[in-house]
């Protein structure tokens, strides 16, 4: 690898980083998804896990949220946080869509 592709490739990664960096931190004011959002519709989200229909999602559990998701972004004590499925949006730590996978550990 010459020295100016190096260097490219250390500004573009510092770049990457930040960009994520200001994600994380945005999520923390962006606005919440609401459960008639289209996409939420089509998940099943509800923004309290003890409100998800059991005829429609047998397989749910209510111990299972948004904030202990593989998916959630936020900190498990945030009332709030990003998600990967919502770009943009943050969803309630007290949530649950279809797409809900156990975190691992």
């Amino acid at each position: 690898m010459s020295a100016k592709n190096r260097r490219v490739f250390l500004i573009q990664a510092a770049a990457a980083g930040s960009w994520l960096a200001a994600g994380s931190v945005m999520a923390q004011g962006a606005p919440l998804v609401s459960e008639t959002d289209p996409q939420a519709m089509g998940l099943g989200y509800k923004a309290d896990t003890t409100k998800v229909d059991a005829k429609k999602f047998p397989k749910h559990d209510k111990s299972q949220k948004c904030s202990n998701c593989q998916l959630y972004q936020g900190k498990p004590t945030d009332k709030q946080g990003a998600c990967a499925i919502f770009p943009g949006k943050a969803v309630a730590a007290d949530g649950w869509c279809s797409a809900w996978v156990k975190k691992a550990g």
